[in-house]
């Protein structure tokens, strides 16, 4: 795939974003994740990305640097290479400096307190070869927010580059992992999307499963917990740590998931020896069956506009996956090929389905088009399961486990070519990752500075 042709020039504005506080575990300390661009087709844009002046700067320098870098696009340049110091938001950089060391972006920027207790980060991206200004921006909170903020940074500089919104500004909830197979704790854990600041939401005094984010409420969560003798389905408020059972149910409840406009969940019920795909009305907790088929039907996820819900079914003999209309009828299959599809998932744009896929030995995780066709396998491991898209419909992060090792959590873009090991370092399984947690700028004032580049 290619880049989209750089968009219009962004003049100098200033922004106050509300930024979210919360509670957090120590950060995260890991190694550098390794990205890996395999085929040779991909070259991504070298980058210079400057260490912010002022309280934090170079730390915000260096999370965007593994942002951009984690996408596949970005190839941050070492910063001992940099010939040109000193710079400031007043001036533009010396580009004769930047071009010297094969710089196609300058990013520069600084962190100035105000007397609120707040800080401004502003921060300036250049194309050195064109001498011209990309991008000026500013964001406002508070200092002990530096990290979100270079999220959003990220967030900036990646939608301007790449003409896609960006994906830096989210979480990834999972299930940890800690101890032996046979003295195995699992828990209930949120954490920033490059593995930052990880927080637990359960004990691990109950198995956890299927941890799955509503996109019309960020803090809302679902998922399953398994205790001695009962299995429910939970609803989960990351904001105000309330904790509330959809209730009893005669059967094992499975693989919950909301409805876009965050009014319905899609699970599962073991029942009498039979499993089948059920809807709950939150607002009215009323329950509708949707499948009735003697097979295992399960993992059910709607489409974008909730017209539809794809789900897999081993009613053929094998397992495949199958689509119908959100009232349970038009039940249709749409995998085509050989193998079992298991665990599918609709992308936020609509236009494909992520699924797991086993064969020969080896599991996949591959995408195909809403209607089954178009099938491309993005990765293949000696076992890996349960993709979930990022917010932008780019990257899809998935659990895999190498033989006589652990799982962890890793990501993959659709072309198959950017495959890496998620920021999180520890073990973790059932990943799904939150819509943006604030919409991105509407306005970013293309074009209206002295020295934009021209469209």
């Amino acid at each position: 795939m290619r880049l989209k042709p750089l968009l219009a020039s962004v003049a100098a504005l200033a922004m106050a974003v509300p930024l979210m506080g919360q509670a957090q575990a120590p950060q995260q300390q890991g190694q550098p994740v390794e990205v890996e661009i395999d085929q040779g087709v991909l070259k991504p844009l070298q980058i210079a990305v400057v260490p912010f002046t002022g309280d934090h700067g170079s730390d915000i320098a260096s999370v965007v640097s593994g942002n951009l870098r984690r996408s596949g696009f970005f190839e941050p340049l070492n910063p001992a290479s940099f010939i040109e110091t000193g710079l400031t938001l007043a001036n533009a950089p010396n580009f004769p400096q930047w071009t010297q060391i094969g710089a196609q972006a300058v990013l520069y920027g600084s962190v100035t307190p105000r007397a609120d207790n707040r800080v401004d980060v502003g921060f300036r991206l250049y194309d050195p070869y064109r001498q011209c200004q990309l991008v000026s921006y500013q964001f406002t909170a508070t200092s002990e927010q530096w990290r979100r903020i270079a999220h959003k940074i990220s967030d900036v500089i990646y939608q301007r580059m790449t003409g896609e919104a960006g994906f830096f500004d989210s979480r990834v909830i999972f299930v940890s992992e800690e101890g032996t197979q046979l003295n195995r704790i699992n828990r209930l854990t949120i954490a920033d999307q490059d593995g930052f600041n990880p927080v637990y939401l359960t004990q691990g005094d109950e198995v956890i499963m299927s941890p799955r984010f509503s996109t019309s409420q960020p803090d809302e969560i679902t998922y399953v917990a398994l205790g001695k003798d009962y299995s429910r389905i939970y609803l989960y408020n990351l904001t105000t740590g309330r904790r509330e059972s959809l209730g009893e149910f005669d059967g094992q409840v499975l693989a919950p998931r909301f409805s876009n406009d965050g009014n319905k969940i899609a699970f599962s019920i073991i029942r009498n020896g039979n499993t089948d795909v059920y809807v709950m009305d939150l607002r009215s907790r009323q329950l509708s069956r949707l499948t009735s088929d003697p097979g295992i039907d399960t993992s059910p996820s709607f489409s974008p506009d909730g017209s539809q819900i794809v789900f897999n079914s081993d009613r053929s003999g094998s397992a495949r996956l199958y689509v119908m209309r959100a009232d349970g009828s038009g039940q249709r299959p749409i995998s085509r090929g050989g193998g079992s599809y298991t665990a599918p998932a609709w992308s936020p744009t609509g236009n494909l389905i992520a699924f797991t896929k086993s064969g020969g030995g080896r599991f996949s995780t591959g995408v195909m088009n809403a209607d089954g066709s178009g099938e491309r396998i993005l990765s293949s491991s000696y076992f890996e399961e349960g993709p979930n898209w990022a917010p932008n419909g780019r990257y899809v992060m998935f659990a895999r486990q190498t033989r006589g090792g652990d799982t962890r959590l890793w990501t993959v873009d659709l072309s198959g070519r950017v495959v890496s090991q998620a920021g999180y370092n520890g073990r973790g399984t059932d990943p799904a990752w939150s819509p943006l947690l604030d919409k991105p700028p509407v306005n970013l004032g293309f074009g209206q500075g002295a020295d934009s580049c021209p469209a």
